[in-house]
């Protein structure tokens, strides 16, 4: 019975604030109700982009750290004789997708034309590049191929190729290089051949990156070097239980997650992207505001309707929930096209943005024409645009999600605010004053 009643009251709240709606696009309230619903469309649909080529310009360089740099997990320090059972517990996880072994070392390299650079150099299973599709996706060859198969080849990154001033074929000597007692500190014969250069969506790596066969870490950093083993996870994310297990099992181990390299680097990122959201987020606290001041006014001119309702037996929560409905409406609306316009615009951003290029081109031009024809040389697109345009939007579900109920609550709340007056005066008072 009480499910039934409740059931009437819901179709009741509806029915009259539909009548409200439609008398109200006729009068005073129209424009506010048709700014309120922009205003969250527009809120909804301009966070959504932002977020979604943010992510895109983020995603770009952690994606390149974490399946080039750090790995999702990292292991150090596993004694030798726990290999068999750690290679057993990896290929009986879920979550391990595929591990290899790697060194590294610090070196001056030198090029044969006299360039000279800090590199990074990075020991790994040629195989890598085919097995691991992460890796493989991350670093994009510019020339040649990524061939290790020669102990004494090498694959440079693009920006440390430049700043060396070699090629593909060209020679590279390891001049000066970390390591333990066994290692010379200073050598002419550590000399590679580049197989292959590189480039990734991360510049240090491509200032100071470079990769060769594990047999030459073997030959010439030293006995002193350690042997690290770098994990990738189905998803990077969910590295708890796999960190727990591996902890547990090999406690003489270092586990660590992605998290921990480059912690300033990304703690830097996610607080950029917190700001933002923050900033366009005050949208929302506009356009509330905006509906509040105009629920109010509402509310006021439709004290009549509202005394009649409360005589002919309205309880008090029923007539506020009509201006709710009336909030929650609006905000339903503006979100729903705000996110059909947000994805829209997030899936073709290139086309977005190369059409911005060409409309302030044409009105670049229009203007310099009809100002100062002899400057007509000189007006060309503006580049950054192209830039932005190159920059794939990544969305997320959880955050458009997140933004499109965000839409809708924040007018609902407005409404909830706005409707607390109706009925603060008696019915009595109101039909007195009429």
């Amino acid at each position: 019975m009480k499910k039934k009643r409740l059931i009437q009251s819901f179709k009741w709240i509806f029915l009259v604030s539909k009548r409200f709606s439609r008398v109200d696009r006729k009068g005073r309230s129209a424009a506010t109700s048709i700014l309120a619903t922009l205003g969250i469309a527009f809120g909804v649909m301009t966070l959504i982009v932002v977020m979604s080529v943010m992510n895109g310009f983020q995603m770009s360089f952690i994606d390149s750290i974490l399946e080039i740099s750090s790995y999702h997990v990292r292991v150090d320090e596993l004694a030798s004789e726990n290999e068999a059972s750690f290679f057993n517990l990896l290929n009986n996880s879920k979550q391990v997708l595929n591990y290899s072994p790697f060194y590294e070392a610090q070196a001056l390299m030198t090029g044969q034309r006299g360039g000279a650079n800090s590199v990074l150099i990075r020991a790994i299973d040629p195989s890598v590049y085919e097995n691991d599709s992460g890796f493989h996706k991350e670093v994009r060859m510019l020339s040649g191929d990524f061939n290790l198969s020669s102990k004494n080849s090498i694959i440079l990154a693009s920006s440390l190729a430049r700043n060396l001033g070699v090629r593909k074929g060209d020679t590279v000597n390891l001049l000066v290089m970390s390591g333990g007692s066994d290692v010379n500190l200073f050598s002419n014969d550590r000399i590679f051949t580049v197989t292959g250069i590189f480039t990734s969506g991360y510049q240090e790596i491509n200032n100071s990156y470079a990769f060769v066969n594990l047999d030459s870490a073997l030959e010439y950093f030293g006995t002193a070097s350690k042997k690290h083993w770098g994990l990738k996870l189905k998803n990077y994310n969910s590295y708890g239980s796999v960190l727990h297990n591996l902890k547990e099992t090999f406690p003489e181990a270092k586990v660590q997650p992605w998290s921990v390299y480059n912690k300033t680097f990304f703690g830097t990122l996610r607080i950029e992207k917190d700001m933002l959201r923050l900033l366009v987020g005050l949208i929302f606290v506009v356009v509330a505001i905006n509906i509040y001041n105009g629920m109010r006014r509402l509310v006021f001119e439709r004290r009549n309707e509202i005394a009649v309702l409360s005589a002919l037996g309205g309880r008090t929560w029923e007539i506020k929930s009509i201006f709710v409905m009336r909030g929650f409406m609006t905000g339903l609306a503006g979100a729903l096209s705000g996110l059909l316009l947000g994805l829209l615009i997030s899936y073709n951003t290139d086309l977005v943005f190369n059409l911005a290029a060409k409309i302030m081109y044409f009105f670049q031009y229009l203007i310099t024409a009809l100002t100062d024809r002899a400057n007509l040389i000189y007006v060309q697109e503006n580049s950054t645009y192209s830039i932005y345009a190159s920059i794939p939007a990544r969305i997320f579900p959880g955050e458009v999600i997140a933004i499109t109920i965000f839409g809708i609550l924040a007018p609902l709340f407005a409404s909830w605010a706005a409707s607390r007056n109706v009925l603060k005066m008696t019915v009595s008072e109101v039909l007195h004053n009429e």
